[in-house]
Parts: C-alpha cells; sequence; structure tokens
C-alpha cells in the first residue's frame, strides 16, 4: 500500500497524501515482512495464557488453510505468495494419511504429495506453518483421510481406546513428525512449523464413545507430546483436551469461545470462509463482510491466532473428494479460488483487515482488555498500558440498524454488523461492513464474437476433432467376476479400489402372454445404502437413482431368462459422524413386483459380481499401451451410457489456468494426459428453489443463508492444471456412464476481462467535527488493478453519485456526476493499476447536496 497518487481531470486537483492510517498500515507491511523472516533462524515456540511465545515474544498470528493435494507443487509458490500478500503469516495443513499410504507400508511423498516440498516452501517465503497431522482430517476427503485398509485389520475399532487402531495411529503420526525431523522443519531445528495437531474434532462426537473415547483422548494427548516435536500440539472443538494441549475452536463465529484453561491462549483453527459444495446442492458464499465482521469480532475479545478453512480451497482431484457427493471443486468461496486466482473483493478486503489487526499488535499483546458499553447493542474493547500503546475496537452487533457512538470524546459512526478498528484509539483504519477493495468480472468467448458474463475465456471446442470410443461391456463380465448367494456390501467388495460395482443375476419369467411381453406391468424395486446406482434390464438402460433410499423402476420383461445389472457406485466414501468406518455401500435388496404375476425377491438369490469396469482395468485413460480397445468413428455416439470416450487437443497459449467445461455430459469421470480430473456430474441440478437474490452480511451467517446456481448444474466445469498439459497434442479421455454429447466440450481460459470498483462516501454523521485536514485524510480510495501483464483500456462504466448495480450491471442513479467517466479515463487509462477517490474534491464539485454519495467503476482490461 503506502503513497496514494490520484490523478484528476480539470476542474479537479492533484491530490497527493499520505493518510495516518495508510502509513500505519505501510508500518504493519513492513513488520509483517520483517517478522516472517524469524522462521528461518530457529528459536522456541510456547505459549501463555494470552498467545503464543515465538522467542519468548507474544504473537497475533492470522493464518489460511492451503492443502498442498489440492493443487499442485507448480502453484504451491504462487499460492503461499499471495496468502503472505494478502496479510497471512501462517499456512495450515492436514496431513492425508490415506494419500500417503495406499497400502499398508508402502508411502508415497511425491509430486502433489511432497509434504516437505510444500512445507519449504512455506519456509521460503518466510511464514510459518501449522501441521494438522490428524491423522483423522475430515476436510470432506475420502474416508475422512483414513486409508480404507485400515477397516480390515482384525479387530479394528476407528477413533476409540483399541488397540489396533492406536498401534496404527501411533505408527503413522511418528512417521511425519519423524520426517519434519529428518528435514529440520520444525520451529527450533530453524523450521517454520510452529504447531501441530492431533486429532480433529473429535469433541463434536466424542459422546458416541464414551469412556472409550474419552480414555482414547488422554492417550493421544500423551502419544503425541511423547513424540517430542518442540512446538505446542493442539486440539480442536475438544473442550477437554488434556494440559498440556491447548482446545481451539472452529465455526463461523469464535468470539466467544474460551479455552479450557486460562493458561492457554484463545485460538480459532477453522473461520469457514465458505462452505463445500455437494453433487446436487446450491452453491454456497459467505459475504466478505461477515468473514471481516468475525475476525475483527475474535481479536477484539482476546484472541491472537485465527486460520481460515479455506484460503485456498483447490481441487479434489481423482477419486479423493468424500462425502458422499462432495463435487471435484473444493472452491469454498475462499479468498483464493480454485484456480489460484484472487478472489475479490474477499482477499482485498480481507487483507486490509489484517493489516488493520497487525497494527495493533503492539497493544493486542498486552493483558485483557476494558470492555465498555456504548450502547444497547454497541461495546467498546481497548487495550493499553501506562505507555502510548493503545488500540481499541468499536462493534455494533445489531444486525438492523447504524449507530454512531463516543468513544474518548468522539464520535464515530458503525454501521450496522461491523467493527471500527483504532490502532491508535484515535483514527479508524478500517471498518468490516466498508469494501473499499475491487471486484472482478470474466467473459466467456462464445466463438460468435458476443460475450457474456461467465468464470472463463473459450479458447477450444471438440466439435470437429476425431474422437475414438470403447463400450464398456453391460451385460458380458470378464476376468474377475464371481458368484455369491446374496447380495454383498459395496466397500468390503471392493476395498475401495474402484467406485464402481456390478450386482448381475438372472430373472426367469414363465408362462407370460404376449400382451404381456414388452409391457410395463412390472416394477423393480432396489434399496441401497446411498451413492448411486444405474439400472440395466436385459442390457437396456432404465435408469438411475442416488441418495440412500427405495428405488423404483417401471420395467419391461420377457418371456423366459431376463438379465439385471445394477453398477453400484461410491461417489466419496463417508468422511464424518461417530463410528462412519461401519457405514456400508452398495444394494442390500431387489424385488420384482407386478399384479399379475406376483414378487420376486431377488436378494437371496445368486449374484454375479464384478468389482471396477473393464476400462479401468485396461488403462483406456493412460497415455500409452492401450490403442487396442479403441476404435475410431466418423459419427459420435450421443447420448448413449456406458461409453469411454477419447480425442486430443492443443494446449492454450499463456498462462491462464485451463478449465474443462464439461456442461454436454451426464455423468463420469475425466482424465487428461493419464491425470485424474476427477468425477463429473453435471446431470445433478441444484434444487430450483433456496437461492438468494441478494445476500445480506448482516446476522449470524449460516451455509445455506446466501446459496446460488438454483435449477443449474451443481458443477459443470473442471480445473486442468497447466502442469499437467505440454506442447502438441494432449490426451482427454472420459468415461461417461448415463449418457451426454462429448461434441459439446470446451476448454476454456480463466482472465481478468474487466474490474470493477464500488465505494461510498464517508458517512456525514461522522463529519460534523472534523478539521478540513481530517476530512482529506477520511477520503475513502479504491484502488483499480488489471494485474500483471494487464493495463486499463477504455472505462466502461463510471459514476460518482447514487449508482445502481454490480459489476457488469452499473447504471447511473439519480444523482450522478456528469464528469465522471471523463475524471476515472484521465486518472486510469493505460494504466496498469490507478487510485480513485469518493469524494467531491475527487470530481470537483457536489453533483447532489446532503446525499451520501458512491463511486462505481467497470475498468476494462488487456
Amino acid at each position: 500500500m503506502g503513497m496514494i497518487t490520484v490523478v484528476c481531470a480539470s476542474p479537479t486537483r492533484i491530490i497527493s497524501r499520505m493518510t495516518v492510517a495508510m502509513t500505519m498500515v505501510a508500518a504493519a507491511v513492513t513488520i509483517m515482512a520483517l517478522r516472517g523472516l524469524e522462521a528461518v533462524e530457529g528459536g522456541n515456540v510456547s505459549y501463555d495464557g494470552r498467545a503464543l511465545l515465538i522467542d519468548g515474544q507474544r504473537r497475533v498470528l492470522i493464518s489460511g488453510s492451503i492443502h498442498y493435494p489440492r493443487s499442485t507443487p507448480e502453484m504451491w509458490g504462487d499460492l503461499i505468495s499471495k496468502a503472505k500478500g494478502g496479510g497471512l503469516n501462517v499456512i495450515e495443513t492436514y496431513v492425508f494419511w490415506n494419500a500417503h499410504e495406499p497400502t499398508p507400508g508402502n508411502y508415497s511423498f511425491e509430486g502433489r504429495l511432497d509434504l516437505v516440498g510444500f512445507l519449504k516452501k512455506v519456509q521460503e517465503a518466510g511464514m510459518y506453518a501449522n501441521l494438522r497431522i490428524g491423522p483423522y482430517v475430515c476436510a470432506e476427503w475420502n474416508y475422512g483421510g483414513f486409508p480404507v485398509w485400515l477397516h480390515f485389520i482384525p479387530g479394528i475399532a476407528f477413533r476409540t481406546d483399541n488397540e489396533p487402531f492406536k498401534t496404527e495411529m501411533e505408527r503413522f503420526t511418528s512417521k511425519i513428525v519423524g520426517m519434519m525431523k529428518a528435514e529440520n522443519l520444525f520451529y527450533p531445528q530453524g523450521g517454520p512449523i510452529i504447531l501441530c495437531q492431533i486429532e480433529n474434532e473429535y469433541g463434536n462426537i466424542d459422546s458416541s464413545y464414551g469412556q472409550a473415547g474419552k480414555a482414547y483422548i488422554k492417550w493421544a494427548a500423551k502419544m503425541a507430546v511423547a513424540l517430542d516435536t518442540g512446538v505446542p500440539w493442539i486440539m480442536c472443538n475438544q473442550a477437554d483436551a488434556p494440559d498440556p494441549i491447548i482446545n481451539t475452536c472452529n465455526g463461523f463465529y469464535c468470539d466467544n469461545f474460551q479455552p479450557n484453561s486460562n493458561q492457554k491462549p484463545k485460538m480459532w483453527t477453522e473461520n469457514w470462509s465458505g462452505w463445500f459444495q455437494s453433487f446436487g446442492g446450491r452453491k454456497p458464499h459467505r459475504p466478505v463482510e461477515d468473514i471481516a465482521f468475525a475476525v475483527a469480532r475474535f481479536y477484539e475479545k482476546e484472541g491472537t491466532f485465527q486460520n481460515y478453512y479455506m484460503y485456498h480451497g483447490g481441487t479434489n482431484f481423482g477419486r479423493t473428494a468424500g462425502g458422499p457427493y462432495i463435487t471435484t471443486s473444493y472452491d469454498y468461496d475462499a479468498p483464493l479460488n480454485e484456480y489460484g486466482n484472487v478472489n475479490q473483493p474477499k482477499w482485498g478486503h480481507l487483507k486490509d483487515l489484517h493489516y488493520a489487526i497487525q497494527l495493533c499488535e503492539p497493544a493486542l499483546i498486552l493483558q485483557a482488555p476494558a470492555s465498555l458499553k456504548l450502547g444497547p447493542m454497541q461495546e467498546g474493547h481497548v487495550y493499553t498500558d501506562e505507555s502510548d500503546t493503545c488500540a481499541a475496537f468499536l462493534a455494533n452487533i445489531d444486525s438492523e440498524s447504524d449507530a454512531t457512538v463516543t468513544f474518548r470524546g468522539k464520535s464515530y459512526h458503525l454501521p450496522a454488523w461491523s467493527v471500527s478498528i483504532l490502532p491508535d484509539c484515535k483514527e479508524v483504519v478500517f471498518n468490516t461492513a466498508q469494501v473499499n477493495v475491487q471486484s472482478l468480472r470474466w467473459t466467456t468467448d462464445t466463438g460468435s464474437g458476443d460475450e457474456e458474463v461467465d468464470t472463463q475465456k473459450s479458447f477450444m471446442t471438440l466439435s470437429e476433432t476425431p474422437w475414438e470410443i470403447y463400450k464398456e461391456p453391460i451385460s458380458d463380465r470378464r476376468g474377475n467376476s464371481f458368484m455369491f448367494g446374496g447380495l454383498l456390501e459395496q466397500i468390503n467388495t471392493t476395498k475401495d479400489m474402484s467406485d464402481y460395482l456390478w450386482y448381475s443375476s438372472i430373472l426367469v419369467m414363465e408362462n407370460l402372454n404376449s400382451s404381456q411381453i414388452g409391457t410395463s406391468e412390472f416394477t423393480l424395486s432396489i434399496h441401497d445404502m446411498g451413492y448411486a446406482t444405474h439400472v440395466f434390464v436385459n442390457g437396456n438402460y432404465i435408469g438411475s437413482g442416488s441418495h440412500s433410499g427405495q428405488l423404483a423402476f417401471p420395467i419391461n420383461l420377457n418371456s423366459g431368462g431376463n438379465k439385471l445389472d445394477l453398477l453400484s457406485m461410491t461417489v466419496g466414501l463417508q468422511n464424518y459422524g461417530a463410528f462412519f468406518d461401519t457405514w456400508g455401500a452398495g444394494i442390500n435388496d431387489v424385488v420384482v413386483d407386478s399384479n399379475n404375476h406376483g414378487t420376486y425377491n431377488l436378494s437371496l438369490e445368486p449374484w454375479e459380481y464384478q468389482v471396477g469396469l473393464q476400462g479401468e482395468a485396461f488403462q483406456l485413460f493412460a497415455e500409452q499401451g492401450n490403442s487396442m480397445y479403441w476404435t475410431s468413428v466418423a459419427e459420435v455416439p450421443r447420448n448413449q451410457p456406458m461409453i469411454w470416450y477419447k480425442t486430443t487437443f492443443g494446449a492454450p497459449e499463456g498462462n491462464d489456468p485451463v478449465v474443462l467445461d464439461l456442461e454436454s455430459m451426464g455423468k463420469g469421470r475425466a482424465w487428461v494426459n493419464g491425470e485424474d480430473i476427477g468425477r463429473y456430474w453435471p446431470a445433478y441440478h441444484a434444487p430450483l428453489t433456496g437461492c438468494s437474490k441478494d445476500c445480506p452480511y448482516k446476522g449470524p451467517f449460516n451455509q445455506d443463508k446466501c446459496s446460488t446456481n438454483c435449477g443449474q448444474s451443481s458443477q459443470s466445469r473442471y480445473h486442468v492444471p497447466r502442469s499437467w498439459l505440454k506442447d502438441g497434442k494432449n490426451l482427454l479421455v472420459l468415461f461417461e456412464e448415463i449418457g451426454g454429447d462429448p461434441t459439446q466440450i470446451k476448454f476454456l481460459t480463466s482472465s481478468i476481462s474487466s474490474v470493477c470498483a464500488h465505494v461510498g462516501e464517508t458517512h456525514s454523521s461522522t463529519l460534523s467535527h472534523w478539521t478540513s485536514k481530517d476530512l482529506l485524510e477520511s477520503i475513502p480510495m479504491v484502488n483499480i488493478d488489471c494485474g500483471i501483464g494487464k493495463f486499463i483500456i477504455a472505462i466502461q462504466f463510471a459514476s460518482y453519485g447514487t449508482p445502481k448495480g454490480t459489476c457488469g450491471s452499473f447504471s447511473n442513479g439519480s444523482c450522478h456526476a456528469v464528469n465522471s467517466r471523463l475524471v476515472v479515463e484521465q486518472a486510469c487509462n493505460g494504466r496498469r493499476t490507478c487510485s480513485l477517490a469518493a469524494s467531491n474534491l475527487f470530481f470537483g464539485h457536489d453533483p447532489c447536496r446532503n446525499i451520501t454519495k458512491q463511486l462505481a467503476v467497470e475498468a476494462i482490461c488487456s
């Protein structure tokens, strides 16, 4: 930040100033940068009742979760850099046991699983790390992070006082701690790790385990401390965490949380920046004003460590998503979106908040603040000592009405549901409800010269590319099929080596007359244990069902033998809940009935099983060695089930993130150059109702408050990391389960096309007592930034007055300064970045007296 210079058109004048607030913010940036370097020098980490102590000094820490397997090593440096640039000084990550030990004793720590490499990137950035080993992680990750092979150890019971489980948990935890020590990654060794976590949100479900659960938590704490990491251990959502383990808070708000000892600091390990999305679910959002309010309230009320879950959510590549039904995208409405781009205004507004909080650090590390009652629903907290050190937080927790309060002889306007931060107990440098940063707009090039608001730009469609296909066998089992009398549970049968399990049986119908053959008087009823099932009768696709419960399909039967093929599938194994490891999957009841022929219960009849697909066994997704199975086609089969598709495409130019648009497909899996993009399911739409046209930030938030995307595909676009692409031809392979049109698939790139800003003038009620100098220093400012390599080429919209609408759809209101566009054009055109002020001084006159005005701008970047 620092010096802000605004260039104005005549008759306005140049305003060049360094406000008190900006000076202090710039100082905070410098302090944070310098302190980040301490992590590479080594030392001591401890804690007292106020904060974590690093080398004996209490610290205010702001953290963000970035999960290394949900991105690629090529992305890590940029993600960490953007996190640091956003005002963070700690990176938090889980450790994913099932990814690192897919089979007993066989470990993987390469590529996206290079935990050591990721932590060294954190260290290179001069940041600290919180390593949440777990090893249960939840995280909407398959099986909560546990390897499925654990389930098959004789006598095992997860997350309780069970010797086989404790043996395996201690072995893996010791393995991770040993690796960190060998690489000198703990802070006392000169590394970045200042915290470790054992277990995860066990307090939510421990009552289900009774006394065995309490014994288990005591054991877990003792085991972790004995590993002698040299840094404190934490347990989140564990009110009875044994000493010296620090219990921490997870949730949307943690300002009222208190640790279980006054000798432990108040810490917030998961501030949910948004929410995860499910197939068939709406898209969740959390307003940045509410997040900022929650964070400010936490630091206002004695908090000193806060972590965003997530800061970058990323992507559930392959079969890593849990749930069930968690989408491949784990965007989480985080400050950095799935592709690693800044999510504005969330990233920028929180950045300003972080710097304001860092300005308060000298005061925040003092003892408990003094609490002040400023109004019916207004309060203040003041941190001060006998010297000049002082910081204040003024809060209005009313979710309806603004308020004006008096603090130390001065009046302060507090918008509803907001906190103002005063690092010197005098000047407000930040208010959580006043968003003065830009938002971004993206466009999709439809190929016709028209543009529509979207999130990506098209560079290639696949309508003209040559295709090859392989038809997955439906009724003909091959290779690894076997017979069993009755219906088998799926997870015990597949051991999660594949999403898919075929159940096949023969139903013999005798004495059907000609009028009954080919009619739909028969009903096939299936009871499954969740997930999804595709139904085929005599080789014909009948339909599908998802979520647990009773499925019913009208079917046609022939006289004699009729083949039933049921493809049951998991869509990410359960990752949360007491005893979730005992919850099953698959089909447990199959009945055919009719009015004229009675009921046929097939549940105990012989069934033929096949684990996985033939295409999986042939590795059709691999780059080499499977050409013998593919057939070139002149006419691509459309809207047919159980088909593998293959084609090639060229990589786009530039460095913008690449996205695969699968809106035209139904349900299946996708691979690029042999890399597993993940599950897709565009055919599963969100409900038609329950979405929010507006997203009010005022008042308590929940995950259903600000949903969008009703009636649309829950996810139609899928991240293709740049590092997975190569010059020349790239291979795309799809397995389509229910039918789609691959010729309508598009590859898109994600880039900024325009930047918007919408900032309000200082509220009139705060100006009556101010001097002209105070007024000049209080002008709301906004920075327009097109990003590296792009420049402002035009101003699409500009209005100082009472503009209406949002980015991409601004319009003039009843009050409008006629020179708005000219002033902004002269300040911004041809520049990568420019600064604007919502003030009469900036625009040279007052277009409408006695009205609080706003400035709205949309700038085109190229």
